[in-house]
């Protein structure tokens, strides 16, 4: 199993990352190793080298098929099924990291990094990939919210793009990007994430 991130594809979030608000010429993607997942509601544990670690909240999609080099047109028939995911980043590292010119794999791609909720079949969504609410709370306070028709890049189009590169499997995960309001979590935070009005994701910070 492979999972994909993406990065920079709201662009309020590149804003608050002091970023510019343009399209990029393509999508920026990173991967995570698979013991990065975190499923099940199992507790996500704060690594030890660093001291931020924060949340970015996104649409999750899982890849139902075989494919390489996907049309953009015939891409909606390689995922099946969506949730929300938390791509935990290790901000202090990763900005020593940017200022080095050096990959993100150390801050984004460390154990229990990508983690992801129960999955909701695309024909149950009731309205197309691209036209969902999606928010996350911590302690019972809303802190995160997002509406995937704000992407740089679609679902489709990520999908595409990485299947150019990746021969995309039966059960890869795509991490389609977090929009604005990421923050740090805590020692004894609890999270919940929620697709619409389902929730969808719940675990603890240890």
């Amino acid at each position: 199993m492979k999972i994909f991130g993406i990065g920079m594809n709201y662009a309020e979030h590149n804003k608050e990352l002091q970023e510019t608000l343009y399209k990029r010429e393509a999508p920026v993607v990173f991967t995570k190793a698979d013991s990065a997942l975190l499923s099940g509601g199992k507790p996500f544990f704060i690594p030890d080298f660093t001291q931020r670690c924060d949340y970015e909240t996104e649409l999750v999609v899982r890849i139902s098929r075989l494919g390489r080099s996907i049309s953009q047109r015939f891409a909606h028939r390689y995922y099946d099924a969506v949730t929300v995911g938390i791509d935990f980043t290790a901000r202090d590292l990763q900005q020593q990291l940017r200022q080095q010119g050096l990959p993100w794999d150390l801050c984004k791609g460390f154990d229990g990094s990508a983690a992801v909720g129960n999955f909701v079949p695309v024909n149950e969504l009731g309205r197309g990939v691209q036209d969902l609410h999606f928010h996350l709370d911590i302690n019972g306070q809303m802190v995160q919210q997002g509406h995937t028709a704000d992407m740089t890049y679609t679902v489709d189009e990520l999908v595409s793009y990485i299947s150019q590169y990746f021969t995309l499997k039966t059960g890869d995960l795509i991490f389609t990007g977090t929009p604005v309001g990421v923050g740090p979590v805590h020692e004894d935070d609890h999270l919940t994430g929620w697709l619409e009005d389902r929730k969808v994701l719940e675990f603890n910070v240890k």
